[in-house]
Protein backbone atom coordinates (compact mmCIF):
# COMPACT_ATOMS: atom_id res chain seq x y z
CA UNK A 1 0.00 0.00 0.00
CA UNK A 2 3.09 2.53 0.45
CA UNK A 3 2.66 3.04 -3.39
CA UNK A 4 -0.84 3.96 -3.55
CA UNK A 5 0.31 6.92 -0.34
CA UNK A 6 2.97 7.80 -2.59
CA UNK A 7 0.20 9.11 -5.00
CA UNK A 8 -2.24 10.22 -2.28
CA UNK A 9 -1.82 13.59 -3.16
CA UNK A 10 -3.11 12.91 -6.97
CA UNK A 11 -5.55 10.59 -5.99
CA UNK A 12 -7.42 13.51 -3.75
CA UNK A 13 -6.68 15.95 -6.31
CA UNK A 14 -8.83 14.06 -8.05
CA UNK A 15 -11.72 13.61 -5.94
CA UNK A 16 -11.39 17.39 -5.50
CA UNK A 17 -12.20 17.82 -9.44
CA UNK A 18 -14.88 14.41 -9.22
CA UNK A 19 -16.57 16.66 -6.36
CA UNK A 20 -16.25 19.61 -8.16
CA UNK A 21 -18.22 18.42 -11.59
CA UNK A 22 -20.86 16.32 -9.20
CA UNK A 23 -21.67 19.65 -6.86
CA UNK A 24 -21.65 22.24 -9.55
CA UNK A 25 -23.90 19.84 -12.31
CA UNK A 26 -26.24 18.71 -9.42
CA UNK A 27 -26.06 22.30 -7.87
CA UNK A 28 -27.63 24.30 -11.43
CA UNK A 29 -29.49 21.04 -12.33
CA UNK A 30 -31.60 21.73 -9.24
CA UNK A 31 -31.76 25.69 -9.36
CA UNK A 32 -33.12 24.87 -13.45
CA UNK A 33 -35.43 21.70 -12.19
CA UNK A 34 -37.03 24.16 -9.21
CA UNK A 35 -38.03 26.74 -11.69
CA UNK A 36 -39.34 24.00 -14.68
CA UNK A 37 -41.02 21.41 -11.79
CA UNK A 38 -44.03 24.29 -11.13
CA UNK A 39 -43.78 25.73 -14.70
CA UNK A 40 -44.57 22.04 -16.18
CA UNK A 41 -47.64 21.87 -13.81
CA UNK A 42 -49.29 25.17 -13.87
CA UNK A 43 -47.63 26.70 -17.60
CA UNK A 44 -49.68 27.10 -20.32
CA UNK A 45 -49.84 23.90 -22.54
CA UNK A 46 -47.36 24.71 -24.93
CA UNK A 47 -45.19 25.51 -21.97
CA UNK A 48 -45.78 22.36 -20.61
CA UNK A 49 -45.31 20.44 -23.87
CA UNK A 50 -42.04 22.06 -24.51
CA UNK A 51 -40.15 20.66 -20.62
CA UNK A 52 -41.90 17.50 -21.24
CA UNK A 53 -40.34 18.01 -24.45
CA UNK A 54 -36.96 18.37 -22.88
CA UNK A 55 -37.12 15.61 -20.22
CA UNK A 56 -38.27 12.64 -22.22
CA UNK A 57 -35.33 13.77 -25.21
CA UNK A 58 -32.72 13.98 -22.18
CA UNK A 59 -33.60 11.38 -20.41
CA UNK A 60 -33.28 9.18 -23.57
CA UNK A 61 -29.88 10.05 -24.48
CA UNK A 62 -26.83 8.99 -22.76
CA UNK A 63 -25.04 11.33 -20.81
CA UNK A 64 -21.30 10.31 -22.33
CA UNK A 65 -23.30 11.60 -25.97
CA UNK A 66 -24.64 14.85 -24.13
CA UNK A 67 -21.07 15.19 -22.98
CA UNK A 68 -19.64 15.20 -26.43
CA UNK A 69 -22.32 17.32 -27.96
CA UNK A 70 -21.22 20.06 -25.71
CA UNK A 71 -17.57 19.54 -25.67
CA UNK A 72 -16.60 18.98 -29.34
CA UNK A 73 -20.30 20.91 -30.52
CA UNK A 74 -19.51 23.34 -28.33
CA UNK A 75 -15.87 24.02 -29.58
CA UNK A 76 -16.92 23.69 -32.96
CA UNK A 77 -19.63 26.23 -32.66
CA UNK A 78 -17.47 29.11 -31.17
CA UNK A 79 -14.59 28.42 -33.35
CA UNK A 80 -17.53 29.17 -36.22
CA UNK A 81 -18.27 32.31 -34.50
CA UNK A 82 -14.72 33.41 -33.51
CA UNK A 83 -13.10 32.85 -36.88
CA UNK A 84 -10.65 30.95 -35.11
CA UNK A 85 -10.08 27.32 -32.96
CA UNK A 86 -11.45 28.03 -29.79
CA UNK A 87 -11.87 25.16 -27.52
CA UNK A 88 -14.75 24.85 -24.39
CA UNK A 89 -12.93 24.43 -20.75
CA UNK A 90 -13.69 21.04 -20.23
CA UNK A 91 -14.66 21.48 -16.55
CA UNK A 92 -17.46 24.17 -18.00
CA UNK A 93 -18.22 21.48 -20.24
CA UNK A 94 -18.69 18.81 -17.81
CA UNK A 95 -20.61 20.20 -15.70
CA UNK A 96 -22.65 21.70 -17.94
CA UNK A 97 -23.13 18.31 -19.74
CA UNK A 98 -24.55 16.99 -16.67
CA UNK A 99 -26.71 19.65 -15.55
CA UNK A 100 -28.29 19.53 -18.49
CA UNK A 101 -29.04 15.76 -17.68
CA UNK A 102 -29.43 15.86 -13.73
CA UNK A 103 -32.20 18.82 -14.58
CA UNK A 104 -34.12 16.48 -16.71
CA UNK A 105 -34.25 14.05 -13.93
CA UNK A 106 -34.05 16.59 -11.07
CA UNK A 107 -37.77 18.24 -12.99
CA UNK A 108 -39.91 14.73 -12.72
CA UNK A 109 -38.24 14.42 -8.73
CA UNK A 110 -39.65 17.57 -7.70
CA UNK A 111 -42.91 17.54 -10.01
CA UNK A 112 -43.99 14.32 -8.59
CA UNK A 113 -43.28 15.98 -4.77
CA UNK A 114 -44.97 18.63 -5.29
CA UNK A 115 -48.28 17.15 -7.24
CA UNK A 116 -48.02 15.15 -3.59
CA UNK A 117 -48.82 18.92 -2.10
CA UNK A 118 -52.50 19.15 -1.06
CA UNK A 119 -54.38 21.28 -3.17
CA UNK A 120 -56.83 22.56 -0.63
CA UNK A 121 -53.36 24.15 1.04
CA UNK A 122 -52.82 25.77 -1.91
CA UNK A 123 -56.43 27.25 -2.44
CA UNK A 124 -56.16 28.51 1.16
CA UNK A 125 -53.44 30.11 0.71
CA UNK A 126 -55.07 32.26 -2.53
CA UNK A 127 -58.01 32.50 -0.48
CA UNK A 128 -56.05 34.00 2.36
CA UNK A 129 -54.90 36.45 -0.42
CA UNK A 130 -51.30 35.28 -1.05
CA UNK A 131 -50.56 35.93 -4.72
CA UNK A 132 -49.27 32.15 -6.42
CA UNK A 133 -45.55 32.80 -6.45
CA UNK A 134 -45.43 33.83 -2.72
CA UNK A 135 -47.70 30.84 -1.75
CA UNK A 136 -45.72 28.41 -4.17
CA UNK A 137 -42.73 29.51 -1.63
CA UNK A 138 -44.18 29.70 1.58
CA UNK A 139 -46.29 26.27 1.54
CA UNK A 140 -45.55 24.31 -1.72
CA UNK A 141 -41.95 24.37 -1.52
CA UNK A 142 -41.01 23.58 1.74
CA UNK A 143 -43.17 20.84 1.40
CA UNK A 144 -41.83 19.76 -1.68
CA UNK A 145 -38.41 19.60 -0.80
CA UNK A 146 -39.15 17.63 2.20
CA UNK A 147 -40.97 15.21 0.04
CA UNK A 148 -38.57 14.88 -2.89
CA UNK A 149 -35.46 14.42 -0.85
CA UNK A 150 -35.13 10.97 -0.60
CA UNK A 151 -35.18 11.12 -4.99
CA UNK A 152 -32.67 13.87 -4.96
CA UNK A 153 -30.54 12.20 -2.58
CA UNK A 154 -30.58 9.43 -5.54
CA UNK A 155 -30.12 11.60 -7.90
CA UNK A 156 -26.58 13.16 -6.50
CA UNK A 157 -25.09 9.83 -6.20
CA UNK A 158 -25.79 9.00 -9.72
CA UNK A 159 -24.34 12.40 -10.71
CA UNK A 160 -21.74 11.65 -8.38
CA UNK A 161 -20.76 7.99 -10.52
CA UNK A 162 -21.40 10.04 -13.92
CA UNK A 163 -18.57 12.83 -13.10
CA UNK A 164 -16.10 10.03 -13.68
CA UNK A 165 -17.47 9.85 -17.52
CA UNK A 166 -16.02 13.74 -18.08
CA UNK A 167 -12.40 11.68 -18.21
CA UNK A 168 -13.45 11.02 -21.82
CA UNK A 169 -13.01 15.02 -22.65
CA UNK A 170 -9.44 15.19 -20.75
CA UNK A 171 -10.17 16.01 -17.28
CA UNK A 172 -8.50 13.90 -14.80
CA UNK A 173 -10.94 12.97 -12.26
CA UNK A 174 -11.07 10.51 -9.15
CA UNK A 175 -11.28 7.74 -11.80
CA UNK A 176 -9.13 8.68 -14.60
CA UNK A 177 -6.27 9.72 -11.48
CA UNK A 178 -6.26 5.75 -10.33
CA UNK A 179 -5.92 4.25 -13.67
CA UNK A 180 -2.85 6.29 -14.59
CA UNK A 181 -1.32 5.71 -10.93
CA UNK A 182 -2.28 2.06 -11.70
CA UNK A 183 -1.15 1.85 -15.22
CA UNK A 184 2.53 3.79 -14.36
CA UNK A 185 2.82 1.01 -10.93
CA UNK A 186 0.92 -1.85 -12.38
CA UNK A 187 -0.61 -2.40 -8.88
CA UNK A 188 -4.19 -1.94 -10.64
CA UNK A 189 -5.77 -3.59 -7.59
CA UNK A 190 -4.38 -1.68 -4.97
CA UNK A 191 -5.35 1.62 -6.95
CA UNK A 192 -8.67 0.49 -7.80
CA UNK A 193 -9.44 -0.59 -4.34
CA UNK A 194 -8.33 3.11 -3.07
CA UNK A 195 -10.36 4.52 -6.02
CA UNK A 196 -13.51 2.37 -4.58
CA UNK A 197 -12.59 3.40 -0.78
CA UNK A 198 -12.90 7.29 -1.68
CA UNK A 199 -16.10 7.47 -3.81
CA UNK A 200 -17.80 4.93 -0.92
CA UNK A 201 -16.03 7.14 1.74
CA UNK A 202 -18.29 10.24 0.08
CA UNK A 203 -21.23 8.45 -0.94
CA UNK A 204 -21.36 7.57 3.36
CA UNK A 205 -21.04 11.12 4.29
CA UNK A 206 -23.51 12.13 1.46
CA UNK A 207 -26.33 9.29 3.30
CA UNK A 208 -25.51 10.74 6.83
CA UNK A 209 -26.04 14.23 5.52
CA UNK A 210 -29.60 13.98 4.03
CA UNK A 211 -30.30 11.44 6.65
CA UNK A 212 -29.85 14.37 9.03
CA UNK A 213 -31.21 16.86 6.54
CA UNK A 214 -34.29 14.74 6.37
CA UNK A 215 -34.81 14.32 10.71
CA UNK A 216 -35.17 18.12 10.44
CA UNK A 217 -38.00 17.94 7.70
CA UNK A 218 -40.12 15.28 8.53
CA UNK A 219 -41.96 17.35 10.77
CA UNK A 220 -43.03 19.37 7.15
CA UNK A 221 -44.17 15.98 5.68
CA UNK A 222 -46.93 15.50 7.76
Amino acid sequence: MSVVYAYLPQLLQGLGITLLIALGSFFCGFVVAVVLAPLAIYAPAPIRKIISLYVGLIRGLPELLVIFLIFYGGTVLLTKIAGRYVEVNAITAGIAALSVVSAAYLTEILRGALLSVSSGQWEAALALGLRRPRAFRLIALPQMMARALPGLGNQWLVILKESALVSIIGLEELLRKSVVAAGATRELLAFYLSAAALYIAVTGVSTLLLQAYASRLAPQTR
